[in-house]
Parts: structure tokens; C-alpha cells; sequence
């Protein structure tokens, strides 16, 4: 089974840089790390967890929710099966726990629409926790 890591987080003041980590394990067979879309949620303890950004690990498209676009960059490493979120001029509203999660994309959809579905996404990771103060 596919394995998630998250690591990054941390306290940060309002303008703030961060770069969270997502480190994926666990593929086998002729599963790989190329097969998946990498997404990042984010959630606050009584509200829904929402969309953050994704990455499709064979094509390299990327997405981002406009609470953070502009200000956030996805990239990945397919040779070391990591995917990374930056995240410049961070704000107090930022502040939650961020989950990495994967997408098969050859099980499931990935484009503008379907990225943003939790239900999408087969494996997810525990979280960090990012806290921006102000």
C-alpha cells in the first residue's frame, strides 16, 4: 500500500516562507510514483478540508486553488518519489493542518474539476501542521 509523509511544518510569521515535503512509498508491481497525481489539502479543525494544489507526476500539470495561487508553488521529484509545496507571503488564514494525497491516474480523473475531489484520492498522508501568526 502507498505510504505518505508529510514534513515541513512548522510556526511561521504572516509573510513567511514555507516548503512542506510529501514522501511516497509503498509502490509495487508496476505501480510507480509516475502513476499518480499528488495533491495538497488543507484542513481547520471544524471545517471541511479544502483543496490546496496537485501535480500530476506523468505529465507535470499543475493546479492551484485561488486562495493560494500566486503565492505557492508545487514541484516534483520523480526520481525520489517526493513532491513538494512552497509557500511565499503566507498568511494567518493559512494556518491548518496540510495533508498530501495521491490520485491513481489511471484509476481516477485529474483535470481542473476532479483535482479538487477528495474522493479522488486513494492514499493520504497524516499531516503537518502550519501555523502563521500574525
Amino acid at each position: 500500500e502507498v505510504l505518505l509523509v508529510e514534513s515541513g511544518g512548522g510556526l511561521v510569521q504572516a509573510g513567511g516562507s514555507l516548503r512542506l515535503s510529501c514522501k511516497a512509498s509503498g509502490f509495487t508491481g508496476e505501480d510507480t510514483f509516475d502513476d499518480y497525481a499528488i495533491g495538497w489539502f488543507r484542513q481547520v479543525a471544524g471545517k471541511e478540508r479544502e483543496e490546496v494544489s496537485a501535480i500530476s507526476n506523468s505529465d507535470g500539470s499543475t493546479y492551484y486553488a485561488d486562495s493560494v495561487k500566486g503565492r505557492s508553488t508545487i514541484s516534483s521529484d520523480v526520481a525520489e518519489n517526493m513532491v513538494y509545496l512552497h509557500m511565499n507571503s503566507l498568511k494567518p488564514e493559512d494556518t491548518a493542518v496540510y495533508y498530501c494525497a495521491a490520485l491513481n491516474l489511471e484509476q481516477s480523473e485529474y483535470d481542473y474539476v476532479h483535482w479538487r475531489d477528495l474522493s479522488e484520492y486513494d492514499y493520504w498522508g497524516q499531516g503537518t501542521q502550519v501555523t502563521v501568526s500574525s
